[in-house]
């Protein structure tokens, strides 16, 4: 495979109603549409690249069975599954309950460094005889933030874009201010590792 037309010969479909993962496709110059299934995302392991690449997969599952039964949809299809999680000292923090949950995390990750792993599954379908090709990955960022007073962090919860982000804050945002430093990826502290994606894509399909 040589370029992303060949990438998107499948029809795309993003697993998820995550808009900071929608933009990143956007940013590859990817056609998609989204189908998103609410998934239990109870944690069966503690440990982070293992975890997301778990959600990811019962992400990529419960819309292949959405597929499986909408007629309308033309196969062959490419489902895209992905989720994130900051671990702190190997921690896992996910999106904040409430607001004193996202002053805790916060309170954690202030002044320190920690990690953002996002697992991706890719499921296939339409090949041949109607098979389910997989793949499932982690791709994992240092994320070394600025020390924060108890002010500074209950005024950035206070702005609401905490709470839906694992870890509490949003590197693309506000939370911006904070971060000193990072190592890897920064699409993938925002939610999805675009180069790793690509590259996984185009050896795989």
């Amino acid at each position: 495979m040589n370029d992303k037309k060949q990438i998107v010969q499948s029809k795309l479909i993003l697993a998820s109603a995550s808009p900071r993962r929608r933009d990143i496709l956007k940013q590859m110059g990817l056609e998609f549409s989204v189908l998103a299934a609410d998934v239990d995302e109870k944690l069966t392991t503690d440990i982070p690249s293992l975890a997301v690449e778990e959600l990811s997969r019962r992400k990529a599952l419960a819309c292949l069975e959405k597929v499986k039964g909408e007629e309308s949809i033309q196969k062959p299809v490419l489902i895209l599954g992905a989720d994130t999680v900051v671990a702190c000292e190997g921690r896992i923090l996910g999106k904040p309950s409430d607001s004193e949950d996202a002053c805790r995390m916060l309170s954690l990750l202030q002044g320190r460094s920690h990690q953002v792993y996002t697992g991706v599954t890719f499921m296939r379908l339409g090949g041949k005889e109607g098979e389910v090709q997989r793949k499932t990955f982690y791709e994992v960022t240092d994320v070394h933030f600025y020390p924060m007073t108890q002010e500074e962090i209950r005024l950035y919860v206070d702005t609401g874009e905490p709470m839906d982000k694992a870890g509490a804050y949003g590197i693309q945002g506000l939370g911006a201010r904070f971060i000193r430093r990072i190592e890897g990826d920064y699409n993938n502290v925002v939610g999805l590792p675009a180069a790793r994606l690509y590259q996984e894509a185009k050896d795989w399909l």
